[in-house]
């Protein structure tokens, strides 16, 4: 399963349209807080306004019935919280506001995630943002231009399939950087990130002989803090909240675009972009 169709539909009274409700906010939230943990960088940041918005829907019937009412609606009010409080930042609170993360909450880079890793319309998008459709447009393509403003940076990808790699280094040399090795197991994974120093990884979940992208990261977390892209077909299995998340994670099948977001995204956090 990768990302979900965002499609609702009012919810209307009763027990069975509840309950229908309620699975739907439990199969949405994983992703919600994957928007929110590529949004502000971090498992911990993201997770705290997912926690925030769940517990002022404990509180306010109004809020409570909105998440409950499909994804969209769940984003929606998600955003209105977002874009009312501050986050601390891995230095602290967000006192200095010409930092980067303090310029995390710009519409550009909400209405991109939104649309090219979160997989709604330009006009879901509009709506979860408060904007007519066409102003969700212009600002997704606004964020787009800034993608080709990254500073060229070397990339490691760990992935065991030739075809998925091959188009994994197009996507990234189209983005304007490199790839400087491609790793099959997690053994030689760590061997590559060692030799090359890279500044980025993107790595799948399941590897050639049977090793893993999340144990081969936990091995390099310990040299580096580089930042960390997964992209697995099976991306709820990373979204338990059992463990560690990784902070940028995208589902297969992928869209070029979709990469480029994460990578650029990653990439404007840098090493705060697995924590």
């Amino acid at each position: 399963m990768g990302t979900p169709s965002y499609t609702s539909s009012p919810t209307e009274p009763g027990p069975a349209n509840r309950d229908r409700a309620g699975a739907e906010l439990a199969r949405t939230l994983p992703y919600l807080r994957r928007y929110a943990r590529s949004l502000t960088g971090r498992q911990s940041a993201g997770d705290a306004v997912v926690r925030a918005l769940l517990e002022c829907s404990l509180h306010d019937p109004d809020v409570r019935a909105e998440i409950r009412n499909g994804p969209i609606s769940l984003f929606r009010a998600f955003t209105r919280l977002w874009m009312s409080m501050e986050v601390p930042s891995p230095a602290g609170a967000l006192s200095d506001p010409g930092s980067q993360i303090a310029r995390v909450p710009s519409l550009p880079r909400q209405a991109l995630l939104l649309h090219q890793l979160e997989g709604f319309s330009v006009a879901q998008t509009g709506a979860i943002l408060g904007l007519p459709e066409n102003e969700a447009e212009g600002l997704v393509q606004q964020a787009i231009g800034e993608l080709g403003l990254d500073e060229p940076v070397r990339v490691l990808v760990i992935e065991d399939e030739g075809l998925i790699a091959s188009h994994l280094e197009s996507i990234v040399a189209e983005a304007g950087h490199r790839v400087v090795a491609n790793a099959t197991t997690a053994a030689q994974a760590k061997i590559l990130f060692e030799r090359e120093k890279p500044h980025l990884v993107l790595s799948d979940v399941q590897l050639a002989d049977g090793s893993s992208g999340v144990d081969a990261m936990d091995a390099i977390a310990e040299l580096s803090d580089v930042p960390v892209i997964f992209i697995t077909a099976f991306p709820e299995l990373l979204l338990t909240g059992e463990r560690p998340e990784p902070a940028f994670l995208i589902g297969k099948p992928f869209r070029d675009e979709t990469v480029r977001t994460a990578i650029s995204q990653a990439l404007f956090f840098g090493s705060h972009g697995r924590q």
